[in-house]
């Protein structure tokens, strides 16, 4: 079984706050369970960490067996751009304003339902409402 990861559940990890013991432990369940991966989104969200470099990520990365998918594909991008016009739509009508979540969440969503089994991520109910067919995990 395939887990994608959400970039919060890695930069929870390297936080050390109040939730990285939980959220090493769903990464092991995960990895244990089969692959671990991370869209490209994800992995250029990760050089952004304040306390990362290109040479920590990518260590991170190798040393935990995360696999990250740079290759998309035009149904993934196509799943994002539906996904984030209807969530700008429905925050339009109502009355929230523009919309306030970036398309890389929807980059993120659409990798883990075309690419993977399931999205592990702090943020499950986003992921809910704009991925309903998506299987998520949360720590």
């Amino acid at each position: 079984m395939r887990t994608a990861l959400d970039t919060n559940v890695i930069s929870g990890l390297w936080s050390a706050g109040r939730l990285a013991p939980a959220v090493a432990a769903l990464l092991r369940r995960c990895r244990d369970a089969g692959g671990l991966a991370i869209s490209g989104a994800v992995y250029a969200e990760l050089l952004a960490h304040p306390h990362a470099s290109a040479e920590f990520v990518n260590a991170f990365l190798r040393d935990t067996g995360v696999e990250v998918d740079f290759e998309l594909g035009v149904a993934a991008w196509e799943l994002a751009g539906l996904a984030f016009a209807a969530y700008a739509n429905r925050r339009r009508r109502s009355g929230g304003g523009a919309p306030r979540r970036i398309l890389a969440d929807f980059l993120i969503g659409a990798h883990a339902q075309l690419h993977a089994d399931r999205l592990a991520t702090l943020d499950a109910g986003a992921y809910a409402s704009d991925f309903p067919a998506l299987a998520l995990l949360t720590a």
